[in-house]
């Protein structure tokens, strides 16, 4: 996996990020579901941005790190 930005600034863009396309369409990208994102890192993060931003969900959600960025949403 490439490394993950945890700046600041990457951290305000995920807490605004929308799922774009699929069943979550329109879902905030923290509150899409764990297996959803699991599901995505077994198939394939899209390339760019959106990839990030799924595979640090995913970290974020797998640590239990979620209630740290409660003061940004």
């Amino acid at each position: 996996m490439a490394e993950l930005q945890l700046d600041p600034e990457a951290l305000e863009a995920l807490v605004q990020a929308r799922m774009p396309f699929g069943k979550y369409q329109g879902v905030a990208l923290l509150d899409l579901p764990e297996p959803y994102l699991v599901w995505f890192s077994r198939q394939g993060f899209p390339p760019g941005k959106l990839g990030q931003q799924l595979a640090l969900t995913l970290e974020i959600k797998t640590n239990g790190l979620e209630r740290l960025l409660k003061p940004l949403r």
